[in-house]
């Protein structure tokens, strides 16, 4: 797949501001700095369509991008911050969970996972989440241009060993690099290979 338009449509706060579920939906979510914001600037060639921070929590609503008018990239708030107060804390937990498990055309819900960290407990427990409320997830490790490749390889290991231990069998896994734009192709090809089952 080719993005040959990406367009910013409307932030939400509140799930009756999302734009019409009337086409497929693929959001990105992660902790803390994991590079969302810059993996989503590197599929779609632009340098500041998704705002890039390095101050943990700078994404509190639900950002609607549309990609050659056919489907929509949606940037969601993080999860698992520290570094913000518990009520805003709560506040994006429950944005989080009311979208993935009430968004009737969210397709795929793309977890990102910085590659350069063992498994982290926040992640493994919400990706059992997604799990339990049966919302497609798929993993996208990030920064893969930044560990050694032993390294690289020993956390994936790690992170499917994890898994494993909760899951019969793994959810799909893609590796990126947003300064690189390393595995670019294969994740927008995922999507256009499940953009057809959606049904409006």
């Amino acid at each position: 797949m080719e993005i040959t338009t990406a367009t910013f449509v409307k932030s939400s706060q509140k799930m009756t501001g999302l734009p019409a579920p009337d086409m497929p939906e693929y959001a990105f979510v992660g902790r803390s700095n994991v590079g969302k914001s810059s993996l989503i600037n590197s599929l779609v060639g632009q340098k500041s369509l998704a705002k890039t921070s390095s101050t943990p929590g700078k994404t509190q609503l639900i950002n609607h991008f549309l990609i050659n008018h056919s489907w929509y990239l949606v940037d969601l708030p993080g999860y698992g911050y520290a570094q913000v107060s518990k009520k805003l804390r709560a506040q994006l937990q429950d944005i989080i969970t009311t979208y993935t498990t009430q968004r009737e055309n969210l397709m795929n819900l793309f977890v990102l996972i910085d590659c350069r960290h063992k498994p982290q407990e926040v992640d493994l427990e919400f990706m059992e989440f997604l799990g339990i409320n049966e919302i497609p997830f798929s993993i996208v490790f990030t920064k893969i241009d930044k560990p050694r490749q032993k390294d690289l390889n020993n956390n994936l290991k790690y992170y499917k060993k994890a898994l494993l231990e909760k899951w019969e069998e793994l959810p799909h896994i893609l590796q990126t690099s947003a300064v690189k734009g390393l595995g670019n192709k294969e994740l927008l090809g995922y999507i256009e290979s499940i953009n057809p089952l959606f049904e409006k």
